[in-house]
């Protein structure tokens, strides 16, 4: 559906964060349109994306004369089952556009197609991506930490060893949870066996850089299928590269 008008909108992305923090609590990233929250307009069935997967330097929301799609949310038992929210997001003249609405799990998103200052747009999308401060010390150690490791995957490859993510979790505020594909994503796109290591590192009140230097050189320094524990995979190919399953299942 278009905007026939040409009226250009005011895009303000908010970042949420629960204040219960039960288990399964997540962060996420909220579009308003005009103030209207669009998520709350034309997808309920589960969250917003975490920020760390759209506010990123050069990310998604970055416009350019080549459309690209966009998940801005996704349903709580998985856009396979209940669906996501899409937005096609491209660059025109002076403007930014959004369009091209879907949800692979209905027929018809009722949203209109929105068009944005080019210039607004890019302050809204760089003040987002810089405005850091809701997160909590462990999120924010917990996003230096993975810059680290990412800048040194190669440090890991000597284990077979893949870094997946870093996460942070609000119900687990002095805990860092490191996720490692073994032997690599890779052989979980092939077929071949793969498990998923998880390490848990405990976060203090120190300085987060500080931290997530000490951390890196820790994570770094050992292998990861030591260090950590089985979290991923199945029991037949924990057998066949040579690892015990865990007696509870994740």
């Amino acid at each position: 559906m278009s905007d026939l008008t040409g009226e250009t909108h005011r895009l303000s992305l908010l970042v949420v964060v629960p204040g219960a923090p039960r288990k399964g609590a997540s962060v996420e990233l909220r579009p308003f349109v005009d103030g209207e929250d669009i998520l709350a307009r034309a997808f309920t069935d589960g969250p917003g994306e975490d920020p760390r997967h759209l506010l990123l330097p050069d990310g998604p929301f970055t416009a350019d004369a080549e459309p690209h799609e966009v998940r801005l949310a996704e349903a709580e038992c998985t856009e396979g089952c209940c669906g996501a929210l899409y937005v096609t997001v491209r660059h025109e003249g002076d403007h930014v556009i959004w369009g091209g609405w879907r949800n692979p799990d209905e027929d018809e998103v009722e949203l209109p197609e929105f068009r944005f200052d080019a210039r607004e747009y890019r302050a809204e999308v760089d003040r987002a991506v810089h405005d850091l401060s809701w997160e909590w010390p462990a999120r924010t150690v917990a996003r230096l930490l993975e810059r680290h490791l990412r800048e040194r995957a190669d440090a890991l490859a000597r284990w077979e060893c893949e870094l997946n993510s870093v996460s942070a979790w609000l119900w687990e505020p002095d805990r860092i949870r490191v996720l490692f594909w073994h032997p690599g994503r890779s052989a979980l796109m092939d077929g071949r066996p793969w498990l998923q290591f998880q390490l848990t590192l405990d976060v203090s009140g120190d300085a987060s850089a500080a931290q997530a230097e000490r951390l890196a050189e820790y994570v770094l320094g050992h292998d990861p299928r030591r260090t950590g524990e089985v979290c991923g995979g199945s029991s037949e190919y924990a057998d066949r590269l040579g690892y015990p399953w865990p007696p509870r299942s994740f």
